[in-house]
Formats: C-alpha cells, structure tokens, sequence
C-alpha cells in the first residue's frame, strides 16, 4: 500500500504530501483545487506517459514521490532490484520527474530506472480508475484477466499445468516444423560433411604431426651440412682414423696420466685428477653420441625430403578447408562427426516429436476443456454477484453478462474468448460495458465488479477518480458502503465530491488553494472532528457554516461509522451494523 504522496509543482499544486495509510481515504475540495491531480501524480509513479503541459507554470518540472510499504520478499521487491534499487525495510521509494521540455525521469528503490519499470511495478502495486479511464476492461485479454482472477485457486492450478504443457507442445510443433522445412538443407549438409570427414580420415592426421614434419623437413633439406658438421666434431673430440690430429679424448688422457705420476706428493691434487677423470668419461661419451649421430643421418635423405613434404602439401589441404591449422582441422573432425550423428537422427526425431506432439495436443484439449467448464462456472457466478451489486447501486434493471465462448485455437490461456457485456434494462441487448452504460452507469459497474472480484482475489491499492459521478442520494451512499467494504481487504483512495461517499472514509483528506489560487505545503489537511464535519457540511450544502448542514453531517458521519444508511424523506438513518 502507499504511506505518502508527495507533489510539486504538478498543475495547480506548487507543493502538498498526502498522508494515505491503509483503509479507505476519500480526498475533497472545492472544484479546481487539485484532487484530480492526485491521480495524475499517482498515474506518473505507475509508468504513465508524461505530460509537460501538466508542469505548474513558470515551473522547470513538476515532480511525485511515493512511499510505498510491500512486502520485502515479494514479486515488487524482485523487480526493484532486478533494476539496481532496493528497499528500505519494507519501505519503497520511488519518484518521477517531469520537466517543461518534455523530458521524464524514475528513481526506483534509490536508483534511476527506465519508466517502464515504473509499468511492470503498477500490474502488482494499484488499479486506477480515472474519469478519462473508467474502464480497465477494454480488452478481451482483460476480460478474460479478471474472470479467471474471479475464478480462484482451481482455476489458477489448472491454468499453470495447462501453461506447462501448452509451452512444451507449441515448442515441438515448432521444432518439427523446422526439420521437416529443413529437411533437404541438411540433407545437403550432411552430404558434404561426408565427403569432408572421410578426405581427413583417410589423411589420417594425427595431432602434432604438422610440428613434427616440419621438423623433419627443416633436418633433412640440411643433411649435408649436418653430416660434415658433426664429422668435424667428433674428429676434434677422437681423432679415431688419424694419428695426427690432437684430438680432446688424448689431451685430456694425457693430462690425466701427467697429474697420476705425481699425485702422491701432494693429496692437493686428488681432486684436480678425479675432475680430469669425469671429463675424460664425459668426451668418450661425446664422441660415442657423435659417432652415433653420424651412423643415424639418412642415406637417402633426398627420398626421404620428398615423402615429407608430400605428406605436409597434404596437411596443408586439409588445414587450407577447414581450419586455420591442423588442430582446428581435428577439432572439425570430431564436431563434424557429431554434427553427422545429429543430422543422421532426424527422421527418428521427426517421429518421436511426431508422437509427442499427438500426446500433448490431446492433454492441450483436455485441460482446455477443463478450464473453459472452470470459466464457465465462474462466469455465472460473477454476473449474478455483480448483478447483485448493481441492484443496490440503484441500477436495478442492470444485468452483467459472462460469455465464455470456445474458439477453435488454443493460446498460452487456453482457448475461451471471455466478453463482460451489459443490459442496462429489461429488454435491451447485451452490449459491451463501454457502450452498455453513461459515464456514471460505468463507474457503478465498475466498482461493483471490483468489489466481488475483491472478495475472491484482492487488489493491494484501489484508486477511484469521481467514481461517483452522476449519482447521488442513495446510490451514492450504497457507493460508499461498497468502498468501505473493499476498504476491508485493499486500501482504496477515492476522489469524490459527495458526503455519501466520504462519510464512509476512514482517512479524510481536503486539498484547498490559498488565495493566490495555487495549492501549497498548508493546503493538504488531514480532517478529523468538526472539520470534518464542516468539510461534509460544504459538500451536502455547498456551506461550511451552515446549521442544518453541519447536522446533517455530523448525522451521516456518525450513521456510516456506526450503522447502514440509507435515505429516507430526505433524511439518514441507522439501519443496523455493516
């Protein structure tokens, strides 16, 4: 519910916050002082289109802020964050701004936020009725909304297994749909990833294979210059076919055998011979590993050269098609390969989607069925309740029409066309509600579909803009009974201009201009006791002071906080509790 709504600058009010709170709030004044622009600003906090024309003049932009209590773990708390604001406890705040140029902007939970968050606040925050909007049922979709919000907990449980299977049937139709338009495309897809996998299986690359080859290739376009190389090597290091090369292997042989005639003497060179003795072992070794070397260079590597190079201009095809190198080419195998297997499967998905669709088709009729009896049900229902209401609403010849008619497609709701019509007397034709009644007819319609739905499915706020416009005398009363009564589940604010109305509030509000006509910070006052009563006064008599009014006000004031009220010779009386 809302705690608070802050104005500023916004049509004739410069600056005035309203204390709502829970109950049943009525807001009065004299004609011109602002009410009307309480449901503006309410309409702006709720994501409605901006309006520059309504900045105060004179004004840069006009702004609305709204204190809003809701649970911390509900869907509104989950959408403020979603949005990057929060919640102060339970508290949520959120403001608009508007300014003379045209440009608007939301603060939700403490962040700036796109407006149509403030849009997807208003479906779980208020439902407004204003006088340029007296109906929320204008469309079939919200005809539909508000019987099955009528219709309860069945309905609802129905509903969500009928959504599941629904969504999962139209999801296989349209999965079928697309292999079987598809079929010859990835016929042909499968055709070529064939070709392509069976050239890289008989290539046969193995991973790593491009380094290696081109390895080999760079070792043997230099065999020569390797072979003549390690020769070089190895005769400097063991001179084995010639005497006369001083070779490693002797120096250090020789070395060795000078220092072991005289070691002996001195144990200081111990260590210098076993050193010499290491290095003599490590050049054999040198010159084992060379001589090996040598053994292992090809014979014929110009033969081999050629095999080598043929078989990378063969990886080089393979990666030139289907990769950017020869990993990305094992990588395209093996996805290709799947891909194949997934193709190869469709004619026995096309069956298993085939056989799956049929089974869901027929759970889809039969929870369809399901529902639309559920529907119909609850439409009797309503319109008797609300025919009801209607009777004491002093429209008594009214009738409200339910039709929930089966069309031959199903939707994600199921598959009833749900139209709410009117016959405003005896003998007249259903029609629907917009063109079914008078503005004030529409109010009182409204209110009482409002009421019954309440009962089964309440609404956290209710906002009414002159719901009571075009009634007076009893009708106005049985008005503000019924607010009262939704009063009892939502909190409600209405801006009325009947004491028969207001008498039933629970929080009075009277908004007032000052005497330069603009309505300012003092002109919100929270009315309790005689002013009160002269506030009724005024409206009963168009006079605050006057003896028989304020009588008369205090008489209705008193009646509607104690008993039924109901008119008689002019008069109010009790009748009983409500």
């Amino acid at each position: 519910m809302i705690e608070e709504l802050g104005i500023r600058d916004l049509g004739v009010i410069a600056d005035a916050t309203l204390p709502l709170g829970p109950g049943f709030t009525a807001v009065t004044g004299e004609t011109g002082a602002g009410k009307t622009m309480v449901v503006t600003a309410l309409g702006l906090l709720l994501g409605a289109r901006s309006d520059a024309g309504a900045v105060r003049a004179g004004q840069r932009e006009a702004r609305v802020d709204g204190r809003w209590i809701v649970p911390e773990d509900g869907p509104v708390a989950e959408r403020v964050r979603d949005a990057g604001g929060d919640l102060d406890g339970p508290e949520l705040l959120i403001g608009r701004s508007v300014s003379s140029e045209g440009r608007s902007r939301a603060v939700v939970g403490g962040r700036a936020a796109p407006v149509g968050v403030l849009g997807d606040l208003a479906d779980e925050l208020v439902v407004v009725h204003g006088q340029s909007d007296q109906i929320r049922l204008r469309s079939g979709a919200a005809q539909r909304a508000a019987l099955d919000r009528f219709a309860g907990a069945g309905l609802a449980t129905a509903l969500e297994e009928y959504t599941e299977v629904f969504a999962r049937w139209r999801a296989n139709v349209e999965a079928l749909e697309t292999l079987q338009n598809d079929r010859d495309r990835r016929a042909r897809e499968a055709e070529a990833l064939r070709i392509d996998l069976a050239e890289i299986e008989e290539a046969d690359p193995q991973p790593g294979e491009d380094v290696e080859l081109g390895e080999r290739a760079e070792r043997l376009g230099n065999l020569e210059e390797l072979r003549l190389a390690a020769a070089g090597a190895r005769e400097r290091v063991s001179a084995e076919e010639s005497d006369d090369v001083v070779d490693a292997v002797g120096a250090v042989d020789s070395a060795r055998r000078q220092l072991e005639r005289v070691v002996e003497h001195d144990a200081g060179l111990a260590p210098i011979l076993e050193s010499l003795t290491n290095v003599s072992f490590l050049v054999a070794d040198i010159a084992a590993e060379l001589s090996s070397y040598l053994a292992g260079l090809d014979a014929d590597g110009a033969r081999e050269l050629e095999i080598v190079q043929e078989r990378r201009a063969v990886l080089a095809g393979l990666v030139r098609k289907h990769g950017a190198d020869l990993d990305a080419v094992l990588r395209f195998a093996t996805e290709g390969g799947i891909r194949l297997l997934d193709i190869d499967e469709d004619d026995d998905r096309i069956v298993a989607l085939t056989d799956a669709i049929a089974a869901d088709a027929a759970a889809v009729e039969q929870l369809a069925t399901r529902i639309s009896g559920i529907r119909t049900d609850a439409a009797g229902r309503l319109a008797a309740s609300v025919t009801d209401e209607l009777s004491a609403l002093a429209m008594p010849d009214a009738t409200l029409v339910v039709e929930v008619e089966q069309r031959e497609e199903f939707t994600a709701s199921g598959r009833d066309a749900v139209s709410i019509l009117l016959t405003p007397h005896n003998g007249a034709e259903p029609r629907p509600l917009a063109r079914g009644a008078s503005g004030g007819e529409l109010s009182r319609v409204m209110l009482a579909i409002e009421v019954v739905i309440a009962a089964t499915d309440p609404v956290p706020t209710f906002v009414f803009d002159e719901v009571d416009a075009g009634v007076g005398g009893a009708a106005a009363i049985e008005i503000g009974r019924r607010l009262a009564r939704l009063a009892e589940s939502s909190q409600v604010i209405v801006v009325t201009h009947l004491a028969q109305v207001a008498a039933f509030a629970t929080n009075h509000l009277r908004v007032a201009k000052d005497s330069s006509g603009a309505v300012t910070a003092s002109s919100v006052e929270k009315l309790s006791g005689e002013g009160r009563i002269a506030e009724m006064a005024r409206l009963l008599s168009g006079l605050a002071d006057s003896a028989s009014g304020l009588a008369h006000a205090r008489e209705l004031v008193e009646l509607a906080g104690t008993g039924e009220v109901s008119k008689r010779d002019g008069r109010v009386e009790a009748r009983g509790g409500h």
